[in-house]
């Protein structure tokens, strides 16, 4: 249950979005506060990050819900008057009791501690004063998935040959990497990392749709590099990567590899209450890669927000759909 989808469920019908995404609509609490009913529309309220605030500028009622807190005496009192019935009323109270619950034993998780970390030994920045016979597989590799040498800065190495190295960068310091093999053999990744590690963390500031703030989550590097999302570089979301993403203050919504390690990921995006994309891609799209070389990256951004499934129920008889269209 999404406590301020519930909230806002049960708003007039009559209301209007603002361009600073106020949603108005004639205040409910005006009668309940000894002024007169409002006819023009004083009520509003607004989605934040942190949860959800409403005020009337007719009679001065506020109220307001902070994710990770009780509903306020306040809160059930104008969810009331909006005519939810008492016992969604105390659902949504018990709910907010559970999350935070959830939230104080999640705190008690320390979160990771990333130490810097070299890369290897005579790595060079691909650009285009580096090109050579040696950096040329590299150069080729990133192009052929849709990115260029502006998108991020890529590495190759000489110790390590026939490999893209892609450096972890946390709070603008390097601590770790990945060298993808560029043909084919294995391993096909060789990593140096921190368990608990976010790739992409540090270039969630500013991302935004539709008046949400939003961060994707997907497996690989090239995957988030092409949505401007964040890698959990694998199909397992452990506790600690959970608490760095929730930490942004933004809508998390999982977009999973189409293969069965992607089922157990969507699993356990539901079980920390994140919201998922099954977009409608075709059939060869195995990835939100494949999805923005086929598509191209507005679409694919588009089609991945438009296929976000906030009912559980729905999300579960659409996973091996999602699967066994591969």
């Amino acid at each position: 249950m999404d406590i301020v989808d519930v909230i806002y469920s049960y708003l007039p019908a009559k209301r209007k979005q603002t361009p600073s995404s106020w949603t108005k609509f004639n205040a409910v609490c005006c009668p309940h506060n000894g002024s007169t009913s409002d006819t023009r529309a004083r009520g509003g309220i607004i989605r934040n990050s942190d949860g959800c605030s409403y005020h009337c500028f007719n009679c001065g009622f506020k109220a307001s819900y902070i994710n990770g807190r009780h509903v306020t005496r306040k809160m059930r009192q104008l969810l009331a008057w909006l005519g939810a019935p008492d016992d969604v009323v105390n659902k949504v109270a018990l709910e907010a009791l559970r999350i935070q619950q959830d939230t104080t034993f999640l705190e008690q998780i320390s979160l990771p501690a990333f130490e810097d970390k070299e890369l290897p030994k005579d790595s060079v920045l691909l650009s285009a004063d580096s090109v050579s016979e040696h950096t040329i597989p590299a150069i080729e590799y990133v192009y052929s998935r849709g990115l260029t040498l502006d998108d991020f800065d890529f590495y190759v190495s000489k110790a390590m040959p026939d490999r893209l190295i892609i450096p972890f960068i946390f709070e603008n310091r390097i601590v770790g990497y990945t060298a993808r093999k560029l043909s084919e053999g294995k391993p096909k990744y060789i990593s140096e990392q921190t368990p608990g590690y976010v790739f992409n963390l540090d270039a969630q500031t500013h991302i935004k749709w539709n008046d949400e703030r939003y961060v994707l989550i997907v497996e690989g590097p090239m995957d988030a590099l092409s949505t401007g999302g964040v890698a959990i570089l694998g199909a397992e979301i452990m506790d600690k990567q959970a608490m760095l993403i929730n930490k942004l203050g933004m809508i998390p919504v999982l977009v999973p590899d189409r293969d069965t390690d992607g089922l157990r990921s969507i699993e356990q995006a539901l079980n920390n209450k994140w919201k998922v994309s099954l977009p409608n891609w075709h059939s060869d799209i195995k990835d939100a890669n494949d999805a923005v070389r086929k598509y191209g990256r507005l679409w694919t951004l588009k089609s991945i927000i438009d296929g976000i499934e906030t009912n559980e129920l729905k999300v579960k008889l659409r996973m091996k759909q999602w699967v066994s269209l591969k």
